[in-house]
């Protein structure tokens, strides 16, 4: 105890270290007001927002008509030609025209089999070997999804249940397709599906069928490619629809202007330099001058004294990180929303996480960077090994073009994949996308990446205190 308060006095009686911690801190706080220079572009088409309050994609050519109450509609339908894996063609009950309306669908995809999904957020396959023919059937607020081969023998998908669903709704035929991942991008891309004549049951009042595009001026489609309008014509025996866009949650690709709370915590990297700075010369300024004598005279263990010197560091970096993120991040998402950006959402747990997530970053920093300082000895040499490792990393997988292999191999296997305790964003498995670091994805879950620094930071800890006690002062 006794060396652990020896530390703490030792610390707070060298004003340029103090300043350090107090500087680092305020890079946390102040630092996303670099970022807003110059008005960010607003966003003015509306984003959908789905039944879950998150973000979606509610984009597809529909070919409808009303159904009053129950009824049941089956279609015989397959691609005209190639088709994006996500390509999806089939049937469609929608509650309503607005953005981000309760839906559920069955369809056929480009290269995932048959799927059921509602709602944006839920997908499911289904085991159906050569599908062609698909129906859909609403009992009130139930819709069950079916396949066949055949049209003669029928796979039950699965029965959902939509809320609130209107006694009139919208239904019939879609197609979606959404941007295909070219490169370190995406690029539009539009299905055409050939549908049969339409087999209807229940209450389907006499109407023609008409088609629409839906979603055309939302924030989360991106339109046709030239070669390819929607639209939809009938046929001898049916209609062929092309249709783009798609029914699933947005990603960070999906909305131009918009942002993640993990944007509000940049200041993390100057933050983290100066750290480093400071806790290189905790250790360092005792070799220049010759006071780690002094030190270890006092507490002969020296393993000891190397733990004093590390609780004191992470003590002090994590207390005031965590209050400068705590402070920063809700005042920032109130500034950034005021500026008419989009935020995506994230849990309370969630920016609870990042906020303590980042002040643990800048603490096991700090203890790494002391570490290597014991080790080499010489403040430039250990200060610029650290940042190599830690900060220069992160930076290079931030790039928009780096490739997303090394992007993701940097934020994998490098001190840096600690930075994956900041993101809020979510992948989602029927959703192909550009997932990288440099749009707020990273490879390793949040608690994962953060114990990639921390074995580093171990691992250096117990190399320094084994040459600590081996070497001369």
């Amino acid at each position: 105890m006794s060396v652990l308060r020896a530390e703490w006095t030792k610390f707070r009686s060298v004003p340029g270290w103090v300043r350090g911690a107090v500087i680092a801190a305020l890079m946390i706080l102040v630092f996303p007001v670099t970022g807003l220079g110059g008005g960010p572009p607003e966003q003015t088409r509306p984003v959908p927002i789905g039944p879950d309050g998150g973000p979606v994609v509610d984009a597809y050519y529909f070919v409808h008509r009303p159904l009053s109450g129950d009824g049941r509609i089956t279609v015989a339908v397959g691609f005209a030609g190639a088709a994006a894996p996500w390509a999806k063609a089939g049937l469609i009950v929608s509650a309503g025209p607005a953005l981000g309306a309760r839906y559920a669908a069955i369809m056929i995809t480009g290269g995932h089999g048959v799927q059921v999904q509602h709602d944006y957020v839920h997908d499911r396959a289904v085991p159906v070997e050569a599908p062609r023919w698909l129906r859909l059937t609403r009992a009130g607020d139930t819709i069950t999804g079916e396949a066949s081969a055949d049209g003669t023998h029928w796979t039950p998908a699965e029965t959902v249940r939509i809320p609130g669903l209107p006694a009139t709704v919208d239904a019939g035929l879609f197609v979606a397709c959404p941007s295909q991942v070219e490169g370190l991008g995406t690029s539009l891309d539009a299905a055409t599906a050939d549908f049969g004549a339409p087999q209807l049951t229940g209450g389907w009042p006499e109407a023609g069928w008409s088609g629409v595009q839906v979603g055309a001026g939302s924030a989360t489609f991106g339109g046709y490619p030239r070669e390819m309008p929607g639209g939809f014509k009938p046929t001898a025996d049916g209609f062929t629809v092309t249709g783009a866009g798609d029914l699933a949650p947005a990603t960070r690709n999906d909305i131009a202007v918009g942002a993640s709370a993990a944007d509000l915590l940049f200041g993390t990297f100057p933050a983290l330099i100066v750290i480093v700075v400071v806790a290189t010369l905790m250790i360092t300024t005792e070799y220049r001058y010759g006071l780690i004598r002094t030190t270890l005279g006092a507490a002969p263990r020296r393993g000891r004294v190397l733990a004093a010197k590390a609780a004191v560091l992470a003590g002090v970096t994590f207390t005031t990180s965590l209050a400068a993120a705590v402070i920063g991040v809700p005042f920032w998402l109130r500034v950034v929303r005021g500026l008419g950006i989009y935020v995506f959402p994230a849990s309370p747990g969630a920016l609870l996480r990042a906020e303590a997530g980042t002040a643990a970053v800048l603490a096991v920093t700090a203890v790494l960077a002391l570490a290597v300082g014991t080790i080499l000895r010489r403040s430039a040499t250990a200060v610029t090994a650290v940042v190599v490792a830690t900060v220069l990393p992160h930076l290079l997988a931030r790039t928009p073009f780096l490739p997303s292999a090394m992007a993701n191999w940097l934020t994998t296997f490098t001190p840096a994949a600690a930075l994956a305790v900041q993101q809020t964003l979510v992948r989602y498995p029927q959703v192909d996308t550009v997932y990288t670091p440099a749009y707020g994805y990273f490879p390793l879950s949040p608690w994962t990446g953060l114990a990639v620094l921390c074995a580093y930071t171990a691992a250096a800890l117990g190399l320094a205190a084994l040459l600590l006690r081996r070497r001369d002062a």
